[in-house]
């Protein structure tokens, strides 16, 4: 059974349920196995787990926001 794994930051959970849908939709499209043995895990990392360049999307985040005048 094949699995799939999408690690990536918080996102809201209708995103992250049109992105499992659409993984396996193209997963199946691809290899010609059926949907039904797919499996799909979604693994959800907290922004200050997250670095980009060696800073944090919690310091990404709010450096955006103030540049934003926000």
């Amino acid at each position: 059974m094949p699995l799939i794994i999408y690690e990536a930051g918080q996102m809201k959970p209708d995103v992250k349920a049109e992105l499992m849908r659409r993984l396996t939709d193209v997963a199946v499209e691809v290899t010609g196995i059926s949907k039904a043995l797919f499996f799909v895990s979604v693994h959800e990392l907290p922004d200050s787990d997250i670095a980009v360049g060696g800073v944090t999307v919690t310091e990404l985040k709010a450096q955006l926001a103030a540049e934003r005048g926000g």
